[in-house]
């Protein structure tokens, strides 16, 4: 039964009373119907009369999901809501990860982007309403930090805007090129998928049991059609909003060693940085940092610590970052049939998505860090264990910094997407689509500001792994907590003749670092088809074309001081008055005996006061110095790589057949068909010359892109599927530039694009075996392979900035050429093959006896395997073999349901095992990634009435970590950060 079979429901109002006016007729409604389409089961006929079971619920979402599923040429899969604020989760990212083949991956907890069958974001295109875009947020930096390339952000979205989410898994020619892994449409509701007048309000609460904050989430719709259904408007939003806290441990990595230039060695080993040390300190003699006095102990300690084998944490840091989050979508759409066999639409999507975050860290920043900033030469080994594999157990050292850093954020996306499309019957057997639309997402992060505390070469700091190898034991020789004890701002010293220096020799100073940035992108398009039934029922052709104009934008501005120093407080400013205290850090976490769950840190608005720090002026001493609080963009070395922009235009035409036939007493019907697609790229960076020199270059390529789907019904339920085409995926944003940034403060990075670069190639295989036993029950295996000819990998060295060929003059004044950069850039390598299966499973348990036929499972298994030859250096041919970046090799997503029409529960597992992000790893290590994680949901729905909801919702109710990993064989520990359970209860009410 379709919507337009659905008994006829009459417009309903109701008068809401707001404090202090009058009443105002208010209207919310429903979006049932078209999300879960009413299936007729007969029933033993009374009186002669037929009764009819309308089926709503879960078990009608998941059989409108199933029938689209089938019905379909290609090889798809689809979620549906049956009603609004309905999907399987509160996040688009987390209901997609129950297709077979799609995992996700989270940022603060929550879905941000999804991975299909091992191809990351960057690989999958997501499409709004038939309409391509891209949406971008800012994240943390270990989750990836501002999205300044093609994946698209999920968390965005409300996902209460959206009726049904659909994964195409296999290429045809009608379908926009761009993806090697799947294009993901994500739908609004529009009137005519609903009849009459609709109206539905939903809120909720939800309570975190880490922040212990209750927050709302709140949805309304309503939509009219006229009599004759030739008129219809409707209007949706929902709004959210989201405190949560990620507390954890993080390290930054691991590096060995001989690293950043050596330990500090003790009195009598000869120092691996004699130009810096003397007899008896390590470093400069005028800064009193003493070598350990000459023993047996001391020297073994040395020279284990020493050893290239062996690794340590490069910035060990306990970490509280404070979520913010403020989430409004607002769709609107209006449908017109001004006459028979035609349909304009237009779609109207808005979102919002403000935030704040504050990032707290108590850390040693020493280990990472060269002689020139006072780090690991000035640092020495009293004690320390090592496992076997390498992995740091136990370590006591001398002369270690100790930071607390607290960094604040403000964030925002905005993002708009208008579409206009026509349908136009032409006589009775041609069919005109038209569509033009526009998708714009405008990130913002004009609050981007670091502020440091320091105490300088402290003894007798030790960090444990042995009981905890995810949350060590870190102790401190004075109270983190008390303001008086240790930490301050370490400010430049001011000069009262000669030159100001702007940093302090073998030092890190306090800092105050300022980088506001954002990024603007824009899809214009314009698409026209043609349909023709050249034999109704049996053959079809269509034929097309289209244009697309994607533009990308990015900036970003920092000090002119690119050390970022400051001076001093002024005379007279009390040092706790620019501090604030972090209390009840690890709450639930089972912290070692002694972890300190409480610090000092920065307080921000008191020196933002202070130093008058975003005057953008110079409040004192020289230009570039210490008080220089100027900002600067393309002429700033460090900033300048983010300056960066990105046009393209594609043109694109196709042909393709669609056909119904029987062969050999077998029914088939699929498609065939090429797609031809030039693209015109031109990108434009900054380079070093100069102080920041612009340069444009262009690049063009063009693609040949044929597809074929294949669906045979073997019987009436079993269902055969072959699928095969040449797909392309254009190179990431990032690598485009021609310019490059050079980054002194943190990680020394070198960064430069390469504009002429190949797209991402391949073939694509895909054959489905199908079959439905039964009503809502399915069993299917999927077989895939993709065969990757071109890939884009970035290749990292590690140089001495005097080897690079830039100029010194790129450098701050304390550095003096010898310092170990990271160099990365960007280069076309062969690829390599992936291939895999999917298991899907979908059973409702009607045989069993009384309530036991209201139970159902769903269940699915993937498993993708891929080997991608890596090059390990620009000057050799040598690679390395490992799995393609973001594929796990094995997921699986189970649930458990009950619905009897009144009550309804599921019960939800998803596991996605570890998975590489990098490859080869940094700091002298072979990969990072991420380890295995399973999350587990619950929810609760009751039907009151038939206007009335209620729910009860758990989210990740094992308070999974984000464990994020480096080495393979040491699987030492990068992040492991809890973000905590959600639960939330509310309400759902039609009218």
């Amino acid at each position: 039964m379709d919507n337009s079979e659905q008994p006829t429901r009459r417009p309903a109002r109701f008068n809401v009373r707001l404090a202090g006016s009058t009443s105002i007729t208010a209207m919310a409604l429903a979006i049932g119907a078209a999300y879960a389409p009413a299936y007729a089961q007969s029933t033993p006929p009374a009186a002669q009369e037929p009764t009819t079971v309308v089926v709503t619920g879960m078990r009608a979402a998941l059989e409108s999901a199933l029938n689209k599923k089938r019905e379909d040429n290609g090889i798809v899969d689809v979620i549906k809501a049956e009603d609004m604020g309905k999907f399987p989760d509160t996040n688009l990212a987390e209901s997609l990860q129950r297709v077979p083949g799609v995992v996700i991956d989270r940022d603060a907890g929550e879905g941000r982007s999804i991975t299909v069958r091992g191809l990351g974001q960057d690989f999958t295109r997501v499409r709004i309403n038939g309409i391509e875009g891209l949406a971008t947020t800012g994240g943390t930096d270990s989750s990836g930090g501002a999205n300044r390339s093609r994946g698209f952000d999920f968390n965005v979205f409300p996902s209460e805007l959206f009726n049904s989410l659909t994964v195409r898994k296999s290429s045809s020619a009608d379908v926009d090129e761009g993806s090697l892994g799947a294009t993901v449409d994500l739908q609004t509701t529009r009137p005519f998928d609903l009849k009459g007048f609709n109206a539905t309000v939903m809120a909720k609460g939800k309570y975190n049991d880490l922040s212990r904050k209750t927050d709302p989430r709140v949805g309304f719709l309503i939509s009219n059609t006229n009599a004759d259904r030739t008129l219809g408007f409707l209007v949706s939003g929902a709004y959210s909003k989201r405190q949560v806290l990620e507390e954890g441990f993080s390290t930054v990595r691991w590096d060995n060693g001989p690293s950043s230039g050596g330990w500090c060695a003790p009195i009598g080993v000869t120092p691996a940085n004699p130009a810096t040390s003397t007899a008896t300190t390590c470093g400069p003699a005028a800064q009193g940092v003493p070598r350990l006095p000459a023993s047996a102990a001391a020297t073994a300690a040395y020279n284990e610590a020493s050893k290239a084998e062996n690794f340590v944490p490069r910035l060990p840091r306990y970490g509280r970052l404070t979520h913010d989050q403020d989430r409004l979508g607002l769709t609107g759409s209006f449908q017109w049939r001004p006459a028979r066999g035609s349909l304009l639409t237009f779609d109207m999507l808005y979102s919002k998505l403000d935030a704040t975050r504050q990032e707290d860290f108590l850390e040693a920043i020493s280990f990472s860090r060269t002689a020139t900033q006072g780090g690991k030469p000035q640092t020495s080994v009293v004690e320390a264990q090592f496992a076997p594999n390498g992995s740091l157990l136990y370590g006591k050292f001398n002369g270690v910094d100790i930071r607390a850093e607290s960094r604040y954020d403000e964030l925002s996306t905005t993002f708009t997407q208008p579409t206009l499309t026509l349908e136009q019957d032409i006589g009775d057997s041609l069919r005109l689509l038209a569509k033009v639309g526009s998708a714009k997402s405008k990130f913002r992060n004009p609050v981007q500001t670091t502020t440091t505390l320091d105490a300088l070469n402290v003894n007798g700091y030790t960090i444990d792994f042995r009981q905890n190898d995810r949350m060590p034991s870190i102790t401190y020789p004075f109270d983190p907590a008390n303001p008086g004890a240790a930490m301050g701002i370490v400010g430049v010293p001011v000069v009262t003749s000669g030159t100001q220096p702007a940093s302090v020799t073998n030092t890190t100073t306090s800092e105050i670092r300022i980088r506001p940035q954002g990024a603007t992108n824009t899809n214009d398009v314009g698409q026209v088809d043609l349909v023709w039934e050249a034999f109704p029922d049996r053959l079809s052709f269509k034929t097309g074309a289209n244009y697309k104009k994607y533009t990308f934008d990015s900036y970003e501005f920092r000090r002119v001081n690119q050390g970022d120093t400051i001076f001093a407080p002024a005379v007279g400013t009390s040092m706790a008055s620019l501090m604030t205290t972090i209390s009840g850090f690890g709450r639930g976490q089972s912290l070692p005996a002694g972890t300190p769950t409480s610090w000092v840190i920065p307080d921000l608005n008191a020196i933002a006061k202070a130093y008058d720090i975003y005057c953008n002026c110079i409040k004192s001493g020289p230009a570039g110095g210490p008080g220089d609080f100027t900002l600067s963009s393309i002429t700033n070395g460090n900033a300048r790589g983010n300056n960066r922009s990105v046009t393209e235009e594609d043109k694109g035409i196709y042909l393709m057949g669609e056909f119904t036939e029987e062969l050999g007493g077998i029914p088939l019907r699929g498609n065939f068909g090429a797609r031809y697609v030039r693209t015109a790229m031109s990108a434009t960076g900054y380079q070093s010359a100069g102080g920041g020199s612009e340069v444009t270059v262009g690049n063009d390529y063009s693609d040949v892109l044929p597809s074929f789907n294949v669906a045979a019904n073997l019987t009436k339920d079993f269902i055969v599927r072959l699928a095969a085409a040449k797909v392309m995926t254009r190179p990431q944003l990032g690598n485009l530039s021609p310019g490059g940034t050079v980054a002194t403060t943190g990680t020394l990075t070198i960064t430069s694009g390469n504009p002429l670069l190949k797209p991402f190639r391949a073939k694509t295989f895909d054959t489905s075996f199908e079959w439905y036993h039964g009503k809502n029950a399915f069993i299917g295996l999927g077989l895939f392979q993709k065969n990757i000819g071109t890939y884009i990998q970035s290749l990292r060295t590690n140089v001495a900035f005097k080897d690079t060929g830039l100029p010194m003059s790129l450098l701050p004044a304390n550095f003096n050429g010898e310092e170990i950069f990271q160099v990365t850039a960007p280069v076309n390598t062969d690829g390599g093959k992936l291939k895999g299966f999917e298991l899907n499973f979908q059973q409702p348990f009607t045989f069993l006896p009384g309530w036991g036929r209201n139970f159902g499972t769903l269940m699915n298994y993937t498993f993708v395997k891929s080997k991608i030859e890596y090059l390990v250096s620009p000057t050799s041919n040598t690679t390395i073999t490992d799995d393609l970046l973001n594929l796990s090799p094995r997921s699986w997503n189970t649930t458990l349901y009950y619905d009897d029409g009144k009550f309804s529960a599921r019960l939800s597992a998803s596991q996605r095992a570890s998975f590489v992000t990098r490859v080869p790893g940094q700091n002298n290590n072979d990969v990072e990634g991420k380890n295995k994680s399973t999350n587990v949901d619950i929810s609760f729905s009751y039907k009151v009435n038939d206007k009335l909801d209620l729910t009860l919702e758990g989210v990740n109710l094992t308070n999974e970590p984000n464990d994020q990993f480096v080495s393979r064989a040491r699987n030492s520990v990068v992040v492991n950060n809890v973000t905590g359970r959600e639960f939330l209860a509310g309400l759902r009410y039609k009218f």
